[in-house]
């Protein structure tokens, strides 16, 4: 039956003409077969082997005459090689056109009888069987869910990218669960999926690789100082600044509260910074010590008849001569008394006055003043005293040779303050010779430690 069925495809024409000036003969197959140029004749096509996956589902290709079909692998398939044979002979067509000098393009008259198609193809105008479209012409039987392929012959039901066939029914692929297709993370959508990136990353075009982000260019989140790392970013603050709670703006940093040393006298916090002030009568020195400032050689309000004596914080005015009666000034700061003086007979010969300062809260005991014989007499003997100024028992005079002492602190001294220290060097001889000088020590004690 097969072979009638194609034999009925397969025409011969012959076109005669009673102006018989030329004749042409030529060789034409119809679909599902191709020309044997070796053999001559029309051969069939192997769809099978030339159509990628022609058939899907787990169903097997069968190649037959002019077309193929799609059978399960259980099924036999039983071929008639002679019948195959006679339709390979048969497939095409000899048409003979005769053409005259008054009409040369003259196509062949269409034959008036009808062909007989195999299933799947139709007639055309040309009287040849050529294929249904039936995804087009909507006589196939695919789900909605499915989509309709055609073929010589026949179609398909496929199902759409991202789906896959099971049982009659087309379901979603899961690519998240096939080897990775994205850097870090995949979302499964229905037909498709997505690629999503951790924090601190952004999908590169591809749209499967992940790339760190540089927060630090691409919008600043810090206060001040921003440091891009894989993923992330970390802050940091300029100097004098801390960085608060949330990781990302900055506080001041109070630095005189970290330290009570920081400063020599005492700090001003600013903001990101500190600075260092000294109390009237002391400048800043190194930005944090405080040294004193020495009036005297700057400016005072001491008089012409007065000399100015600096000390820690300040300066006083003394009198250029403090020589008082029956003392006569012999030498700066230098008082003798006379011996015409009967008066002078019971007071000391000599009187020297002496200024020293000193900080606050000196560290004791301390050695603070030498006091030593100007004039030394043969055959005689010097004791040092502390004649007056010493009725809390701050001061102790020691003796440290035949000439001289020194004056030791023995109690700490708060300022400011003023100390008057009166020394007293007696000296005395085998001939019962008798006299004495007197240091006047005036002690200024600083209102501070430095």
């Amino acid at each position: 039956m097969l072979t009638a069925m194609f034999l009925a495809a397969l025409i011969l024409i012959t076109v005669h003409s009673q102006e018989t000036e030329e004749t042409i003969t030529y060789t034409q197959c119809t679909d599902g077969y191709e020309w044997d140029p070796v053999r001559q004749r029309c051969k069939d096509i192997d769809e099978c082997e030339i159509v990628p996956d022609a058939c899907k589902g787990g169903m097997k290709c069968v190649n037959h005459y002019g077309g193929y079909l799609c059978l399960p692998r259980t099924a036999q398939i039983i071929v008639n090689e002679r019948e195959e044979a006679a339709a390979e002979s048969t497939s095409g067509r000899n048409n003979v056109i005769r053409r005259t000098p008054a009409d040369p393009q003259r196509a062949p008259p269409n034959p008036t009888h009808q062909i007989q198609c195999a299933a799947g193809y139709e007639q055309s105008d040309h009287n040849v069987c050529q294929d249904i479209d039936e995804c087009t012409t909507g006589t196939h039987n695919c789900r909605a869910d499915q989509v309709c392929v055609n073929l010589r012959g026949s179609f398909s039901c496929q199902c759409p990218p991202g789906y896959q066939k099971r049982g009659d029914q087309c379901v979603d692929i899961d690519e998240c669960t096939l080897p990775p297709y994205c850097h870090h993370r995949c979302v499964n959508t229905p037909g498709s999926y997505y690629c999503q990136c951790n924090a601190g990353f952004q999908l590169a075009s591809n749209n499967h690789t992940c790339v760190d982000i540089n927060e630090c260019d691409a919008n600043n989140p810090c206060a001040q100082q921003c440091y891009n790392i894989l993923g992330s970013f970390i802050c940091q603050c300029n100097p004098g600044f801390e960085l608060s709670s949330d990781r990302i703006n900055c506080e001041d940093t109070d630095e005189c509260r970290t330290s009570s040393y920081i400063c020599q006298y005492q700090c001003v916090n600013e903001p990101g910074k500190f600075s260092c002030v000294c109390p009237e009568g002391y400048q800043v020195v190194g930005g944090r010590t405080c040294q004193d400032i020495n009036e005297c050689e700057t400016t005072n309000e001491c008089r012409e008849d007065e000399i100015c004596w600096n000390y820690h914080g300040g300066f006083r005015c003394y009198p250029r001569n403090p020589c008082q009666e029956p003392y006569v000034l012999t030498s700066e700061n230098r008082c003798v008394c006379p011996v015409s003086n009967a008066i002078c007979r019971e007071l000391p010969y000599s009187v020297v006055y002496k200024y020293m300062s000193i900080r606050s809260d000196r560290t004791v005991p301390s050695d603070i003043f030498q006091i030593q014989a100007t004039t030394i007499y043969p055959n005689t003997i010097n004791t040092f005293r502390i004649k007056s100024g010493n009725e809390n028992g701050e001061f102790y005079l020691r003796q440290t040779s035949t000439v001289s002492a020194m004056l030791v602190l023995v109690k700490s001294l708060t300022g400011p303050r003023e100390h008057i220290v009166d020394l007293e060097m007696l000296t005395v001889n085998s001939l019962n010779y008798r006299t004495s000088s007197v240091l006047r020590l005036t002690i200024i004690v600083g209102p501070y430690a430095f």
